[in-house]
Formats: structure tokens, C-alpha cells, sequence
């Protein structure tokens, strides 16, 4: 029996992906979280087989959950199920250490078959996925956009900022100081040629880095 963890800020969803995996007679959701910091804790709590993890959650977000939960806890493999369709998630999940990327598009059974896939020590990937990540090998080192400049913790700091975060805020959930965060600001401003927190906020919007 696969013992899974789900990771979701919306009991709702997280309720009907329960009832699927609990269903599907060879795996069982052990544990819920419904922020990063709560999935970090119940990760090393009940030492799940794989761990399935949204990006957009409060506190530290999923790339830093998956980076959390693989160093601490390397046999859970961990499967991100998130509505980012981005190619720069998916590269940066994968990157983090994630066997898998599903979106929440993709029908219920591919997320049943990617847990199991994870689980043997593969990888899965959903059709959306896998053009994304394909689309992104494609344009080469030199066809990248302006964030491929930037590091995940910049991504991150950007990402926290354009949702109105307070440094205070961004330090405590990716358990750095305020100072280090105006640092990640700052090179943040430096590298996208940007003014101030407005035009990081535009940027990322268009670029899809939060959510409108």
C-alpha cells in the first residue's frame, strides 16, 4: 500500500483527491497539510511513500517544500500537483528534486498513475507538463527569457513580493533575515532592469508567476 501526503491549501480539492486516492486500492492518504510549513512537519511526521504537493500554498511555498522534504526525507518521492502551467515551474520543481509534475487540468487518473510512477522511482509527467518542458529545452541555452537569469530563492522572494508580502513575511517562511531578503529584492530591481516593488508586481503577473 502506497501512504501518500497531500499538500493543498484548499480542503475541498484536497477532500475529493482523498476520496480518489483512498479509492483507487493500492495507495491511502496517512496525512493532510494545508500550508508548506504544515507539509515540511507532517512529511517528517508520518514518513510518507510520496508525498503529492501544490506550488502556491502560504509559508514557504512548494519548490521549497519539495527542496525540504527530499533533503530531509530522500525516500519520499514527491509528485507536484499545482495549476501552474508554466515551463519555468516546471523545470524549477524538477530541478527541487520532484519525480513528477501533473497539472490540475489533467484528468484523476493520471494523478493515480503518476504517484505510482514516483513511488517505483520514475518520473511522470502530464501531456501539459511535458510541452512545457519540452518547449523550454527547445529555445536552447540562449532562447530563455529574463527569468531564466534569476535563481528559485529570487523567483521565490518575486513571487512573495508580488503578492504583497511583507519581508518580514517572505524571511520567516523561507527561514532567511529580512536583510537577506532586501538583498533578493535588490538583485531582483538589478537583474530585470526594474524600478521598485509596482513594476516586480507587473512582471510578475505577466509572466505568470502569481496568479490573477
Amino acid at each position: 500500500m502506497i501512504r501518500v501526503l497531500l499538500a493543498d491549501d484548499h480542503s475541498i480539492l484536497r477532500d475529493g483527491l482523498r476520496r480518489l486516492i483512498d479509492g483507487a486500492g493500492d495507495m491511502v492518504v496517512v496525512a493532510e497539510a494545508g500550508d508548506g510549513r504544515e507539509a515540511i512537519h507532517k512529511a517528517g511526521e508520518f514518513l510518507p511513500d510520496v508525498a503529492v504537493v501544490d506550488i502556491s500554498m502560504p509559508g514557504p511555498d512548494g519548490l521549497e517544500v519539495v527542496e525540504r522534504i527530499r533533503a530531509a526525507h530522500p525516500k519520499t518521492a514527491i509528485l507536484v500537483l499545482t495549476m501552474h502551467e508554466e515551463e519555468q515551474y516546471v523545470v524549477r520543481a524538477l530541478g527541487a528534486g520532484a519525480g513528477g509534475y501533473i497539472t490540475k487540468r489533467a484528468a484523476a487518473d493520471q494523478l493515480l498513475k503518476g504517484i505510482r510512477r514516483v513511488h517505483e522511482g520514475g518520473r511522470y509527467l502530464s501531456e501539459v507538463a511535458a510541452e512545457a518542458l519540452a518547449r523550454r529545452i527547445g529555445k536552447g541555452p540562449s532562447g530563455g527569457s529574463a527569468l531564466d537569469a534569476l535563481s528559485t530563492r529570487e523567483i521565490q522572494v518575486l513571487r512573495s513580493l508580488a503578492l504583497g508580502k511583507r519581508n518580514r513575511e517572505i524571511a520567516e517562511s523561507y527561514g532567511i533575515s529580512v536583510k537577506t531578503v532586501d538583498t533578493y529584492r535588490f538583485r531582483l530591481l538589478k537583474k530585470l532592469g526594474l524600478r521598485n516593488n509596482a513594476e516586480l508586481a507587473r512582471f510578475a503577473i505577466q509572466n505568470r508567476i502569481v496568479e490573477t
